[in-house]
């Protein structure tokens, strides 16, 4: 009887693990998803290895993020945030472009939460090293493939799109600057 009891807490415990962790695995599911159009020539900037949509590929789109922790994973990308970079427009925080040479990021949407983290700091950890940037943009997860988007596809959802100054003091080299998973947390 007694193995009968424990078995059966056994079970309601894996049980309740397992619920719960899928149910977080599927926090942040696709929102939608947009058709891609081939740009008009010269009006994509394939700076930094951008991406261009292309004709007839569906993207996801999202409207979330992974939850924040004291130390979230993500995927680190490499973007300019000056006046004719792959950025396209101003940033949305403060309206201006930054240069390459300042630790500035865009946090996908859904960690972006309409701006709540505008000119707030965050802490990006790799490569055995840290360095603080200033959250100045949006990574949009929700729309692309347009002209306000520099034709390029929607954000994935766990994007830290960051400047050179970024990846220079994480210490990568340059020819293995694009894409590098991180942790961040707010600073």
């Amino acid at each position: 009887m007694k193995n009968l009891r424990v078995g059966a807490l056994l079970f309601v415990l894996l049980f309740l693990a397992t619920h719960f962790s899928e149910a977080r695995l599927q926090a942040c599911n696709p929102s939608g998803k947009i058709i891609g159009k081939k740009p008009p020539p010269g009006q994509c900037n394939p700076q930094n290895d951008s991406d261009c949509c292309k004709q007839g590929k569906s993207y996801p789109t999202y409207k979330c993020s992974p939850s924040v922790s004291g130390s979230t994973k993500a995927v680190l990308t490499i973007n300019s945030f000056e006046k004719g970079g792959d950025g396209g427009a101003p940033s949305e925080c403060d309206n201006k472009y930054h240069s390459d040479n300042t630790p500035v990021v865009a946090l996908s949407t859904g960690w972006y939460s309409g701006g709540s983290r505008c000119l707030n700091n965050i802490t990006i950890s790799a490569n055995g090293r840290s360095v603080t940037a200033m959250v100045v943009d949006e990574c949009d997860s929700t729309m692309g493939c347009d002209d306000d988007h520099d034709y390029q596809p929607p954000c994935p959802n766990n994007i830290v799109d960051a400047s050179k100054a970024v990846w220079k003091a994480l210490g990568v080299p340059e020819d293995n600057w694009g894409e590098l998973d991180i942790t961040w947390s707010d600073a």
